[in-house]
């Protein structure tokens, strides 16, 4: 009999995919397809659900290496810095993988309308990514969403919604129900870490001190740091540094600006300093990276799927 995880993979495969990243008509879906194992790629983990239908991935978070392969999915639920990078993918068995961004609004909506109540397993914050196991309810959902394809606009709009409020209340009912409401509860808490990490975003592009963090969220300057490293893996400032750093790459990728521009827009006074940073990150000065990158058949960019 016929799993549902290779029904899923014979249903991308007949799609024949390229290389890289594919969107679908479904605004939140994505496909991920690569025909050959990756370097180690910074960047930055979006609120998503990812699903690996073939292959496997390494994720670096902090200090941390997490490896998941076909059948389990990668949980981001805030904005966290790390690195990628796909292992042991051919041409004749290539990486797949399914991608689905949520938000934490959306997983509210679903625990106020179903009436769950998902509590922490202890009031410690755990890191705002996890890895779990999928079962063939989820791999189920990812079905249907397949079968929207060359529906009709107004039924793939609809439609989509359920599906993707079906997903959210497997996660919340699933075995990481309490790490995946974690986000909720960081959301709901103004005067806590959701909101340091947001006034980071906000003002990453200007010089600030790590009081000016704790006074914007109501936290002791050690209660931040604890909390905050607990959830994203790094110090605040670490978080900024990255932040400016994955702009800058942007940026000149798009060809708006040159390195030094770059580093001036993200907030470096010296481009020298934002040189020798951007090499540790990236592995290649500014303009050798984006030179590297453009040089390449299909780039290689950070992809959670």
């Amino acid at each position: 009999m016929q799993t549902k995880l290779n029904q899923l993979l014979n249903m991308v495969d007949s799609l024949n995919l390229s290389e890289g990243r594919t969107e679908t008509s479904v605004p939140f879906f994505s496909l991920v397809r690569r025909n050959r194992p990756t370097a180690i790629i910074p960047g930055i983990l979006t609120p998503s659900f990812c699903l690996i239908l073939q292959g496997a991935k390494k994720l670096h978070l902090g200090q941390d290496t997490i490896y998941y392969g076909a059948g389990d999915y990668l949980v981001s639920l805030i904005d966290i810095p790390a690195s990628g990078q796909v292992v042991g993918a051919t041409r004749q068995s290539p990486h797949i993988g399914l991608r689905i961004d949520v938000t934490a609004e959306e997983i509210a909506s679903v625990m106020m309308d179903t009436g769950i109540s998902v509590k922490p397993l202890d009031r410690k914050l755990g890191p705002g990514a996890y890895v779990g196991k999928s079962d063939e309810h989820l791999q189920l959902l990812f079905i249907r969403l397949l079968e929207l394809r060359g529906k009709p606009e107004v039924e793939i709009r609809f439609l989509s919604s359920l599906i993707k409020r079906e997903m959210i209340f497997r996660l919340l009912t699933g075995d990481y129900g309490h790490l995946f409401v974690q986000s909720v509860f960081m959301d709901q808490q103004n005067e806590g870490i959701s909101r340091a990490i947001e006034w980071i975003k906000e003002n990453y592009n200007r010089t600030f001190t790590i009081e000016e963090v704790a006074r914007s969220s109501k936290m002791s300057v050690s209660g931040l740091h604890h909390k905050f490293k607990a959830v994203t893996t790094m110090a605040p400032l670490q978080y900024q540094k990255q932040l400016r750093l994955q702009e800058a790459r942007r940026l000149m990728l798009n060809g708006s600006t040159n390195a030094t521009a770059a580093a001036l827009e993200v907030g470096y006074e010296s481009p020298a300093q934002f040189s020798r940073e951007y090499r540790r990150l990236f592995g290649l000065p500014p303009l050798q990276d984006i030179k590297a990158f453009h040089r390449k058949p299909v780039p290689e960019e950070f992809e959670t799927s």
